[in-house]
């Protein structure tokens, strides 16, 4: 089923204590706020919008660095306001499913989703819940038990909630000004619409409080399994002036000769990223006989494969390339390469690492007859 989402991530989340606000803070290794972009990627959302607050861009842009297209937009002061931004950010047609979630539930998985779009085929709406097990209290102001309410019938509510667009919309131009919703579930319901309550995830929980996040760190390095994979790639030198490798133009009093720029180091990087997810090599996806890769910057097919792993809600760990070759020199444009392949792959410049050697005259290319890559990249993805 298709669908788009809308991920809130405009709050400053001040009960999670001091420090940035708790959406950019990392969940092992990878911001809050990219943990659920990367499910609903991962899900198949036709479209995704992230909700940010003013002056929150770049940190965004770090945060979301490497993904598949998302649009990120300026939210309001409250988070209705912020919703409403992201739902007249959207391009899809009124009737199209619309995934609400929550940037501070970080441990969305892709099973959540499918079982909410799952009860949307029946429902007009529907949302992620849980029932209570917990015996209820209500206080008397004063830290005392003053009732104990029954529990039959009351649920947690979650994130995502769905609904198709133009009913969201509509309801939330009929809300009155003067009152702030909880969540989109009740401004329907207000509308006189029917939610479905769809079994959740305790380990979907909202990080609230500072404590919260130790025990989703704990959540998140339990689904975790890394993979290697390593790429090869060489090309004989032609006539030109130029050569690229790694993303980076050095002068050469020769050329690559290939199908796209020839850039060997993109290539097996690619090649190894493509190995450790299991989804073939470069020709596969990127064919030489096909014209409109003739020429083509090399980067772009490195991006395709870092959005494979992050539409599996994977991240890269970090790349170990080597370059063989007599000539060009490596040494002085060493820094620039890794510089360039860090911003490629949203990485830290200390998870990529670029050595050369020569093969002291022996093979082709000692005869300088052309130059070897070889790369090595570890993923991460969910078990």
């Amino acid at each position: 089923m298709r669908f788009s989402a809308v991920i809130v991530a405009a709050g400053v989340g001040a009960r999670a204590g001091p420090g940035e606000a708790k959406q950019w803070r990392l969940l092992a290794g990878r911001a809050v706020a990219r943990w659920s972009a990367e499910a609903l990627l991962a899900a198949g959302a036709d479209e995704l919008i992230v909700v940010i607050g003013e002056g929150q861009e770049d940190r965004a842009e770090a945060a979301f660095a490497g993904l598949g297209p998302i649009k990120r937009v300026i939210g309001g002061f409250a988070r209705s306001d912020s919703v409403k931004a992201g739902l007249a950010a959207l391009s899809c047609d009124e009737d199209q499913i619309v995934l609400v979630h929550d940037a501070a539930r970080p441990l969305l998985k892709v099973e959540h989703v499918r079982r909410l779009l799952e009860a949307l085929q029946t429902a007009p709406a529907g949302i992620l819940a849980l029932q209570l097990a917990d015996t209820l209290k209500r206080d008397d102001g004063a830290s005392r038990i003053a009732a104990t309410p029954s529990r039959a019938g009351l649920w947690r509510a979650q994130t995502p909630q769905g609904f198709r667009l133009g009913a969201l919309r509509t309801a939330y131009a009929a809300w009155p000004s003067d009152e702030e919703p909880t969540d989109e579930a009740i401004v329907i319901e207000r509308a006189g619409g029917q939610v479905a309550l769809v079994p959740g995830d305790p380990g979907l929980a909202k990080l609230t409080y500072p404590e919260d996040f130790a025990m989703a760190e704990r959540l998140a390095g339990a689904v975790r399994e890394m993979r290697i994979g390593q790429g090869i790639d060489a090309h004989r030198f032609g006539p030109g002036e130029s050569v690229w490798l790694c993303g980076v133009e050095i002068a050469h009093s020769h050329a690559l000769v290939g199908h796209s720029d020839a850039d060997a180091g993109l290539h097996a990087i690619t090649d190894a990223v493509l190995g450790a997810i299991g989804e073939g090599d470069i020709g596969d996806h990127f064919p030489p006989t096909d014209p409109i890769w003739r020429g083509a910057s090399s980067d772009q097919f490195l991006l395709h494969a870092a959005g494979l792993v992050a539409a599996r809600g994977g991240r890269i760990v970090n790349i170990d390339v080597t370059l063989v070759c007599e000539r060009p020199k490596i040494k002085p444009h060493r820094q620039a390469m890794r510089e360039r392949l860090a911003q490629i792959l949203g990485l830290d410049l200390a998870a990529v690492s670029v050595k050369a050697t020569t093969m002291e005259g022996m093979g082709f290319t000692g005869r300088e007859e052309g130059l070897l890559a070889q790369a090595v990249a570890m993923v991460e993805l969910p078990a």
